[in-house]
């Protein structure tokens, strides 16, 4: 079933839309905690079956592939970061310097030092667009193809990282202890597996991790007696008639023998510990990343793709952000060019880190990372009183300037995957309004992600609600010039 994109030539900027932090999938949220009612004999019986079938199917799998997705929820700035427009007026153009990055020809502004001196390990797409100018619609149009320009509460079609959690999960049975996807302060807000069902959302983790002493609930439990404990319990079967309402799909229950399993191997199986571990990590790595909750965000990343996660997202937002905790920046929420100083030595920061990194450890061919948001700020800088002080925010009443939602054109990097790097890909024009050279959107964004992990995205199907085979992507295909 084929998808249309509806074209909005001059698409206009709606007003704050504000996050919402409510329905989230409580299911995963909770950690592992509704898994203690397992039935052990029967996990470990299907697990002993597993590892059997993973020692003949492993000889002839290739590499397996990862992506770490950073997330910018609320949209950053192109002309305050990735594409400055130093010529154009005053109306438009930010307070900020342009400088030089290691690429020739390819300047950031002067907000991200680190990230230009190592410009020649990434890519930057200058001509992303789509069609939506709120943050659920928007979020849905870049993470799952949905075409719709309408805000929905809940997502119509999964996004990539639930479905290619789906399609890995088809492949064989999981040799490696840790869930195929984690989400470190994952994009939930506006996305979530749809008719896949939780069952393929992803591991959720929560809160600050450079909190001192921050653990992970629920893994590695290496007391016998409370692993017994969890086994006398009343197997989750048993309360599958309360489940029910929650999974229509009889393909739902049957996936949750495959989630079972894999939450009572993070209960049980000690190692699964030490890759959530940061103090693990040399103080020094630890630094560089910033002693933030960015910069261990991003280094727990790194760290969890290594031990062979094969998903991975996580937003950057919270006080890091500014007042409204998100890149959100109408004049309403933040003085947009306080707000990008405020959040830019820490963004910077982490996002060079964890890209610096990728290639002195050699995964670089293995993992691929993309930072984005669900779209850019308005090229032309707006005026209005603020509704709160805070941080990047002056007095309630003071005027402000700011910048609205823009989904005609913003920018992305793209680091690792064995993608050729050093240089930069389409172009906006003079004002940053529009993209006008190499445009992709959606659908060529998502089938670039699914080519990396040896997904075809042209030709794989999966059934919705009705039964009906529906396309993974019906438009687009891998960014061009990316790839060899």
């Amino acid at each position: 079933m084929k998808r249309t994109t509806p074209i909005l030539p001059g698409l206009n900027c709606p007003g704050p839309i504000p996050f919402s932090t409510s329905g989230r999938r409580a299911f995963l949220q909770t950690g592992l905690a509704g898994f203690a009612t397992l039935s052990l004999p029967n996990i470990l019986k299907l697990q002993t079956l597993k590892m059997a079938a993973a020692a003949e199917s492993s000889k002839t799998q290739p590499e397996k592939k990862a992506v770490i997705m950073v997330w910018q929820p609320g949209g950053l700035s192109h002309l305050d970061s990735y594409d400055p427009k130093p010529e154009i007026g005053s109306e438009y153009r930010g307070p900020f310097k342009t400088i030089p990055t290691k690429v020739p020809g390819l300047h950031f502004t002067e907000l991200m030092p680190r990230q230009a001196a190592i410009a020649d390990k990434m890519v930057v797409l200058r001509s992303m667009r789509q069609t939506a100018g709120g943050h659920p619609a928007g979020s849905m149009q870049l993470l799952s193809g949905d075409p719709d320009t309408r805000d929905k509460p809940k997502p119509k079609y999964p996004d990539w990282m639930t479905i290619s959690n789906y399609l890995l999960s088809q492949k064989g049975p999981r040799q490696n202890p840790l869930p195929c996807y984690v989400g470190i302060n994952p994009p939930l807000e506006y996305n979530g597996p749809a008719y896949l069902g939780d069952a393929y959302s992803p591991f959720v983790v929560s809160g600050n991790p450079n909190t001192p002493g921050f653990t992970v609930p629920n893994i590695g439990l290496t007391d016998m007696d409370e692993v017994r404990r969890i086994g006398r319990r009343s197997t989750l079967r048993q309360n599958l008639d309360t489940l029910e309402r929650s999974f229509d799909q009889a393909r739902e229950l049957q996936a949750l023998d495959e989630f079972e399993s894999q939450a009572m191997t993070l209960l049980t199986n000690p190692q699964t510990k030490i890759a959530f571990d940061l103090s693990l990590e040399d103080p020094r790595v630890r630094d560089r990343y910033g002693r933030n909750a960015w910069g261990q965000q991003l280094l727990l990343a790194r760290r969890l793709v290594e031990a062979g996660v094969d998903v991975l997202t996580t937003s950057l937002n919270g006080p890091l952000c500014g007042r409204v905790q998100n890149w959100d920046d109408h004049a309403v929420n933040h003085n947009v060019f306080e707000a990008m100083k405020f959040r830019s030595q820490a963004y910077d920061q982490a996002v060079s880190a964890l890209i610096e990194d990728i290639y002195a450890r050699g995964l670089d061919k293995r993992v691929l990372v993309v930072v984005t948001g669900e779209f850019g700020r308005t090229p032309k800088i707006e005026y209005s009183a603020s509704t709160g002080a805070g941080d990047a925010s002056a007095a309630a009443g003071t005027t402000q300037p700011g910048r609205d939602h823009w989904p005609r054109a913003f920018s992305n990097i793209w680091a690792g995957g064995g993608i050729e790097t050093g240089r930069f890909i389409g172009a906006t024009d003079k004002r940053g309004e529009d993209a006008i050279e190499r445009i992709c959107g959606p659908g060529d964004f998502l089938a670039t992600i699914y080519h990396h992990l040896g997904i075809d995205s042209a030709k794989t199907l999966i059934k919705d609600f009705n039964g009906r085979p529906t396309p993974i992507v019906d438009h687009g295909s891998p960014i061009p010039g990316l790839f060899a």
